[in-house]
């Protein structure tokens, strides 16, 4: 067993569309071997015992992507969930959704529901599944609730905006992975991230295994964070 692991880690699982498209395959192919990576490196981090994992599914910025694509990968992630959740569930996973359900299929509002529901009571790992999300507009989101309940400004602190938040009652990020040489933030988890420490590689998603998930943790367990200190 690894020493110094995060408690909390936050995956952006790029790189499913350049796996297709070097294997000669459609877009939505990619999006089903991303799914099925998905399954194994879940499976991997509850072993570990990691107590929080969220997970980028759907930017709130990828409604720019074609009415075909985008369909496609909904019916993945519904897949996915209806698949998984009586396993997740079976793990002592609660299954959680953060981001704007309302614009959502449907389908996948059902699928996101009822496994939410299955798993409410479990207490191992809580699995976060970021779907139509943006990090400033959680952000705006939870300035807004403050301001309809009526919160006086003296009393806004970080700590009570953090409890406004999606994430509200889970502490902030650890370790962010993010696949297939993307070295960007892309607007995730803007206010959760301010002292993660960030592991960039280039593995497409759909080959990200058990193997490289294993050299992320060994980096991060060899990171000293400071917090701003020495």
């Amino acid at each position: 067993m690894m020493n110094n692991l995060p408690t909390h880690i936050a995956i952006a699982p790029d790189g499913n569309r350049r796996w297709a498209e070097q294997h000669g395959l459609p877009k939505l192919k990619g999006h089903q071997a991303g799914a099925a990576t998905m399954h194994s490196i879940i499976d991997r981090l509850i072993d570990y015992e990691i107590k929080y994992v969220t997970l980028w599914g759907f930017s709130a910025d990828n409604w720019k992507r074609s009415v075909d694509e985008i369909s496609d990968l909904f019916h993945v992630v519904a897949d996915w969930i209806e698949k998984d959740a009586p396993w997740l569930n079976s793990r002592d996973v609660r299954l959680r959704h953060i981001g704007r359900m309302e614009k959502l299929p449907r389908f996948l509002r059902l699928a996101l529901n009822q496994a939410v529901g299955l798993t409410r009571d479990n207490s191992g790992m809580t699995l976060s599944l970021a779907l139509n999300y943006g990090g400033r507009a959680e952000i705006v989101e939870a300035v807004r609730r403050l301001i309809d309940n009526g919160t006086p400004s003296e009393r806004v602190d970080e700590n009570l905006l953090s409890r406004y938040l999606y994430t509200g009652g889970m502490p902030d990020i650890d370790l962010v992975i993010r696949t297939a040489n993307e070295l960007r933030l892309s607007n995730f988890m803007m206010w959760q991230i301010a002292y993660s420490e960030f592991y960039f590689t280039p593995t497409l998603w759909p080959d990200f295994d058990t193997k490289e998930l294993e050299k992320a943790l060994e980096v991060y367990g060899q990171r000293q964070r400071r917090f701003g200190g020495n």
